[in-house]
């Protein structure tokens, strides 16, 4: 942690990327990714994986194993899948920088900034992927058995549990399948609902609220999750409150543990937003005498892969996702602030918080192909 205020809402939606397209030159780009110790770990050996780094002053840490699944808001982190197709012989990799919703902008931008290097290292051979909190892939979410996200930043600590000290906290589960995330919530009876099921957590005693209309996946992973906890908590006591069996005494009870106060929630900037599928080209070949990069809209509604150019970078918003294309013949500029202006654009619609992925022409994987169908 940077020690940095953080920000109340996604404030960082609104600024260009720290540190994020700055013009190096590969020979020194690749030289400082090599002496980055971080990295050597994917290649030590000769095997798939799952690689965790959160960012430490600059630094990526890598994350506990334990703690797979466990992101902090008030931090950023980079996650790597090493894997190979099947009946292929070459590592694949798919790097994800994960931005938490009160990231400081030093967090973030070296998040991205170090997403590029690691892809670097790996000798560009890596699909690079932003992920923002609260709006992650599906690729993202299916790396971790549970998706937890919890407020504050990793140096608060969650594992020791001093009753004097403790924080109490609402987990939110809900989802169904493998889908099933656990979120923190706003520490009010407000945030309950009958649909979902709901942990409180005091440290030593702990609440399961099952809601009436919960359904059987949630139900099993509050339950997972409870366990889990009594282990981190040495044995914590442990009440299970069934909103429809419970009686009406039992679920006031519960409820009355929570404070009843407002929810400060960000606004779901997703609602209304109308999903067309636009197409941009950046060219440094179309740009103006003062160089800087011409951005501009080719096509929208029907888009085809033969709209692409292998001398420029493209940008395929799909309304859920938005694509950077690198081209073969791509010059060194447009390469370096393609995920820059992705992340500029994107700042400027009403959904600005989607997915980032950023594939290279010829090695775009299913998901882009059928994006444009």
């Amino acid at each position: 942690m940077s020690g940095l205020v953080k920000a109340k809402k996604y404030d960082w939606k609104d600024s260009n990327l720290a540190l994020f397209g700055t013009p190096l030159e590969r020979e020194i780009k690749k030289a400082a990714a090599e002496t980055e110790k971080a990295w050597t770990v994917v290649n030590a050996k000769d095997e798939p994986g799952l690689f965790i780094w959160q960012i430490v002053k600059f630094v990526p840490t890598p994350w506990p194993e334990e703690d797979r699944g466990k992101f902090y808001s008030g931090d950023s982190y980079i996650i790597l899948n090493k894997y190979k197709n099947p009946g292929e012989d070459d590592w694949e990799y798919d790097v994800h920088f994960w931005i938490g919703k009160h990231s400081s902008q030093d967090e973030y931008g070296t998040a991205a900034y170090k997403t590029v290097e690691l892809d670097t290292y790996l000798d560009d051979k890596a699909i690079q992927r932003r992920e923002v909190q609260g709006h992650e892939s599906e690729l993202f979410k299916s790396y971790f058995k549970t998706l937890e996200i919890m407020e504050g930043g990793a140096d608060s600590g969650f594992r020791h549990v001093t009753p004097e000290q403790y924080k109490p906290r609402l987990l939110h589960i809900f989802g169904q399948k493998k889908n099933v995330e656990v979120r923190e919530a706003t520490f009010t009876r407000k945030s309950l609902n009958s649909v979902d099921c709901f942990v409180v957590d005091f440290g030593k005693k702990l609440y399961q609220f099952n809601g009436k209309d919960c359904n059987k996946d949630e139900r099993r992973k509050a339950m997972e999750y409870v366990q889990k906890l009594r282990n981190d908590h040495n044995g914590a006591e442990l009440s299970v409150i069934d909103e429809g069996s419970s009686s009406a005494r039992e679920i006031d009870e519960f409820k009355n543990l929570l404070p009843d106060e407002a929810i400060d929630d960000d606004e779901d900037e997703t609602d209304g937003v109308e999903k067309i599928k636009v197409l941009y080209r950046l060219s440094d070949s179309l740009s103006d005498s003062s160089g800087k990069l011409d951005f501009k809209k080719i096509a929208e509604g029907n888009v085809n892969k033969s709209m692409l150019c292998n001398k420029d970078v493209f940008f395929l918003d799909t309304g859920d996702e938005l694509y950077v294309w690198v081209g073969r013949q791509a010059s060194t500029n447009e390469i370096r602030n393609g995920m820059a202006y992705g992340h500029n654009y994107l700042t400027k619609t009403k959904n600005p918080l989607r997915p980032i992925t950023r594939v290279i022409d010829g090695r775009e994987g299913k998901a882009f192909h059928r994006s444009l169908m």
